[in-house]
């Protein structure tokens, strides 16, 4: 069994209004065997499209190699947005090597109402997924009726928004497209896809993510 762990801790600070929630990197960040264009930080992969959604939202120009600057890039982008990172796994095990995450077995869960009530100023967590087993608002779902914590709908539009109470505030999720290249299958079968294909034939998986992430990350 592989002993698949999370090599980054959480990018957090005092600031902090908003945060990614995803599981894991892929596992090849945790034995540091990168691909050409991978970054050495949070979403870092080259195949994920996060941060390419992102750097094409905001204009951002960012690097993709494992330099310093490449990394010192995107923290200057979420320290001036005020956005943190704190993936929900901390560590997990697989038999098969890969970043499927219902491959994920084993699994150790972060304590993230512990860094919602350490950092006050976060209002908002962001899942880079939906409520699919091992994804992130799965898991948090578990966390929360284990705190009898009720977890509220407030929009089933695209993209999905919920809402709880915690430590005498409210805490808004949403629920993205996956950034990674696996959901595009989930995508390509979407009701409002479609439609938008249909309107314009170049339209594609990426310029679907870019609508909801550009309406989240813009205006949240």
């Amino acid at each position: 069994m592989f002993h698949h762990f999370h090599p980054y801790k959480p990018y957090l600070n005092k600031d902090t209004k908003k945060i990614i929630v995803g599981t894991l990197p892929p596992p090849r960040f945790c034995t540091r065997e990168f691909k050409q264009n991978d970054v050495d930080f949070c979403y870092g992969s080259q195949d994920g499209l996060l941060w390419k959604c992102l750097d094409e939202i905001f204009s951002l120009n960012l690097i993709y190699n494992q330099s310093k600057e490449a990394i010192t890039m995107r923290k200057e982008f979420l320290d001036k947005n005020q956005i943190g990172i704190c993936d929900i796994v901390e560590s997990c095990k697989r038999e098969k090597i890969n970043a499927s995450d219902l491959g994920m077995s084993e699994i150790i869960l972060r304590d993230i109402l512990n860094y919602l009530y350490e950092y006050k100023n976060i209002d908002t967590l962001i899942f880079t997924g939906g409520n699919s087993k091992n994804g992130p608002e799965y898991f948090l779902r578990q966390i929360l009726k284990k705190q009898k914590i009720k977890f509220e709908l407030v929009s089933s539009d695209i993209p999905k928004e919920h809402k709880f109470f915690f430590d005498n505030r409210q805490i808004k999720t949403i629920s993205l497209t996956s950034p990674s290249n696996a959901a595009n299958r989930y995508i390509g079968s979407n009701k409002l896809f479609k439609e938008r294909k249909l309107q314009n034939p170049n339209y594609t998986t990426f310029d679907f993510r870019l609508e909801q992430y550009s309406k989240v990350f813009k205006t949240t």
